[in-house]
């Protein structure tokens, strides 16, 4: 009476699929292992000398061999988007080449694979100051080129360590130039085929990232790599972070984004924002590669905002119904209402590509265009079409410590007396 009593108190428990296959893989282990019978010497010799085959003895079939479970859920993809773990090697397994630039958050270096002889980029992490373990910007960029592997953004080979726990450097391919850089040297700008052909793949690899949940939040054409084969790749993740619903405690920070690429809606301080803040970098790289100089080259944040309400003309609760709403906009004191200079600014462009710009710069962070939707523009299936990467011409790259040649001419005579004619004696 007791234990039904004890039994009919104690709630059941829902079993599942894998307490059913945990307890039919106990059983078969509990199970003891069969010996197999051992035949007397006299019997064999027996059947032997007589001819007759003896009775096979009647054996227990073996059992069932448990069942293998997936390495991962049925219901979870399987890993084939990281390496597995390995070990790091030494940074020693490289040979420093030179220094090409000190950033905020690394020193980067050229070396080679002393294996493969494959010249490389090592970015040395700065972690002297670090206080509380791993810099959370090292892991944020690491995670984001591994989530991001796409044709136009910065390979990421490996990690590798030196001597102390602070000497820690991220291996990725080396890259020629810089676009910054590049922009600089140039003796002309690009050309309007060329531009289409870069703009499609920084679009390319900018939507690869926003697919992927990843946002940059430091575009300009410094952090844009180029090659000698005319293919850019997207660097430098350090601000780089995951996005989507909650975004955290406090929202995001508003210090992100290099102050000439900032968009308008962080520069009002808001707190919640999402892909159109790398929409609006786009778009300002896109009239630096027109204009062969950054669009918005202000000092201050208050300078840019002025830059930004001539060009495009102040915002209206048409043009962006939110902006009232944002903590810094009561602050400001709005100009009259007057029409951008977009046009005047731009004069060479046609109606497709101010288009195009137009739906970049855009106020308002919900109409701001994609990068899904720009790469349909109309703007990259007008004449000129874009140029084959092929097609490019080469340069000599800076972070290689390249110069570019200068072929020497022979100098004009300087002083008449001193020059002599052929004669027909000399040719003897």
């Amino acid at each position: 009476m007791f234990s039904s009593n004890a039994e009919s108190s104690t709630p059941s428990r829902k079993r599942s699929r894998w307490d059913d296959e945990a307890e039919q893989d106990d059983s078969t282990a509990l199970l003891p292992p069969l010996q197999p019978k051992r035949r007397s010497k006299s019997k064999s010799l027996k059947t032997e000398a007589t001819g007759a085959s003896a009775p096979q003895p009647h054996t227990r079939p073996p059992p069932p061999l448990p069942k293998l479970h997936p390495s991962h859920s049925i219901y979870a993809p399987p890993r084939i988007f990281h390496p597995p773990f390995l070990p790091s090697r030494s940074v020693y397994s490289y040979e420093r080449l030179n220094q090409i630039e000190e950033g905020s958050y690394g020193v980067v270096f050229r070396a080679r694979d002393k294996i493969t002889g494959d010249i490389v980029a090592l970015k040395k992490l700065k972690m002297d100051e670090e206080k509380h373990g791993f810099p959370i910007t090292a892991l944020r960029e690491i995670n984001a080129l591994m989530s991001c592997r796409h044709e136009n953004v910065v390979n990421i080979r490996e990690v590798v360590v030196g001597d102390t726990l602070t000497q820690v450097f991220v291996v990725m391919d080396f890259i020629e130039h810089d676009l910054k850089t590049l922009l600089t040297l140039m003796p002309s700008p690009f050309l309007q085929s060329e531009i289409k052909t870069l703009m499609i793949q920084l679009l390319s690899a900018v939507g690869h990232c926003h697919e992927r949940w990843i946002l940059h939040r430091d575009l300009k054409t410094s952090n844009l790599l180029m090659n000698n084969r005319g293919t850019i790749k997207v660097a430098d993740f350090g601000l780089a972070r995951r996005y989507g619903d909650p975004v955290g405690v406090g929202g995001l920070t508003q210090l992100v984004v290099t102050l000439w690429y900032r968009a308008p809606e962080v520069l009002m301080g808001a707190t919640t924002y999402s892909t159109a803040i790398d929409m609006w970098s786009v778009g300002c790289i896109f009239a630096e590669l027109l204009l062969k100089e950054p669009l918005f080259q202000a000092k201050s944040e208050l300078e840019l905002i002025s830059m930004i309400f001539k060009l495009l003309g102040p915002p209206t609760s048409s043009s962006w119904p939110e902006f009232s709403s944002l903590p810094l906009a009561k602050s400001l004191s709005l100009p009259a209402p007057h029409h951008g200079g977009m046009r005047q600014r731009f004069q060479y462009l046609t109606n497709a590509g101010l288009d195009l710009m137009g739906k970049m710069l855009t106020y308002d962070p919900e109409r701001r265009i994609t990068a899904e939707e720009a790469l349909q523009h109309p703007y990259f299936k007008e004449s000129p079409l874009p140029k084959h990467p092929d097609l490019f011409g080469s340069f000599p790259s800076a972070a290689a410590g390249e110069k570019r040649r200068k072929f020497d001419s022979p100098s004009a005579p300087r002083h008449a007396i001193d020059y002599k004619l052929i004669t027909d004696f000399d040719l003897v």
